[in-house]
């Protein structure tokens, strides 16, 4: 098999033999067993000892770890303990922050609410003296202040009752219009006195002591015409008459150049009451308003009297609240309703004008 022993000679060729304990320097056999004894005891032990020292090692571990845990988790308690506290005096600086901004807000506003207040005083102060200059024009028509007020409340009244009576409203409206065809009294026939020009003479007969008299107006010349928004004077209403009624031929019988016996001029309601007092129901006179750009229709019935507005601001005439037919001339109204009745509570029918009593008439003033 190849293998082969090769014994040591010694000096004296010999094969060489030796035997422990003999030579010198040897150790005994006691000794070399202590000293192997020893050393495997020093190997076993470091063997335990490793052994310990990893049971040892894991139990520090576990220990710094936990330790480690509740550091970390009374760092983090405390961080947001901090962060708490943080949060809290943010809250406190928005909060002084608002309450500052809302102090400034409210001077501002207090400041704004000032400057408003004074702008009021100021814009008082002006509406004051306009409307005192106004109610000096207009003192002596307490009465038709409160004829103003009276027809706004029928006019309220008679839109609650059209609202209850709506198909009877509707029919009798149908009714009128045929009725008014068939009597050739459609607002078109009026339209053909439009062209009349005020700067054509024209005879007007006065119906006063002295009928067969005759006055002679020249629709004088003037500046473009601004209607205001409503009457604040007698010049201002003349003028409104002669600029925008005279063309239209309001208070004249139809196809005449005579006034109609119903006209009258700016007079009151309480005058207006006066001329009535003695006549019987269904006596009626039209007289211009102070309060409207229009005229008011007064109206003797068994126990007292009624006032209609008749609105003319427009390129029509009728009532204001009472009656929703519309017509070209203030005649075509007039003569309308002496056979249509006004209202269906009230029955009313114009019978018989009322004329004038004095003179000169009450209207002159219109048409100097």
């Amino acid at each position: 098999n190849g293998k082969r022993v090769q014994w040591l000679h010694g000096s004296d060729g010999e094969v060489w033999v030796w035997i422990m304990g003999d030579s010198p320097g040897d150790k005994p056999y006691e000794l070399i067993s202590e000293e192997l004894m020893a050393e495997r005891a020093r190997q076993q032990a470091q063997k335990e000892a490793e052994e310990l020292w990893k049971q040892k090692e894991a139990e520090i571990t576990k220990k710094f770890r936990d330790a480690m845990a509740k550091e970390k988790a009374k760092i983090v308690a405390e961080k947001w303990k901090i962060e708490t506290e943080d949060r809290k005096a943010a809250k406190l600086m928005e909060e002084k922050i608002q309450e500052e901004l809302k102090k400034r807000e409210e001077e501002e506003r207090q400041r704004g609410e000032e400057q408003i207040r004074q702008q009021e005083e100021l814009r008082a102060k002006e509406l004051y003296l306009s409307l005192k200059q106004a109610q000096q024009h207009s003192q002596h028509n307490e009465h038709e202040d409160q004829e103003w007020k009276e027809q706004l409340r029928r006019s309220k009244a008679a839109d609650e009752e059209r609202s209850h009576k709506a198909r009877m409203a509707r029919d009798e409206y149908r009714r009128q219009s045929l009725r008014a065809i068939e009597k050739g009294k459609v607002a078109g026939l009026s339209n053909l006195f439009k062209g009349a020009s005020l700067n054509k003479e024209m005879e007007i007969k006065i119906n006063s002591n002295n009928p067969s008299s005759v006055m002679m107006l020249t629709a004088p010349a003037s500046k473009a015409w601004e209607r205001p928004s409503r009457p604040i004077s007698r010049e201002i209403i003349v003028r409104w008459f002669k600029e925008e009624q005279l063309p239209r031929r309001a208070g004249f019988e139809r196809n005449t150049s005579a006034v109609a016996p119903w006209f009258h001029g700016i007079i009151s309601r309480q005058e207006a009451e006066e001329l009535l007092m003695n006549m019987s129901e269904g006596a009626f006179l039209v007289r211009v308003s102070e309060k409207i750009w229009g005229y008011a229709l007064s109206y003797r019935q068994l126990s007292g009297f009624k006032h209609f507005l008749v609105d003319a601001s427009g390129d029509f005439y009728s009532f204001l609240g009472v009656d929703p037919n519309r017509h070209a001339t203030l005649t075509d109204l007039i003569d309308f309703h002496k056979e249509e009745i006004i209202t269906s509570s009230g029955g009313e029918l114009l019978l018989e004008p009322c004329g004038q009593r004095k003179h000169p008439p009450d209207y002159s003033l219109l048409f100097e």
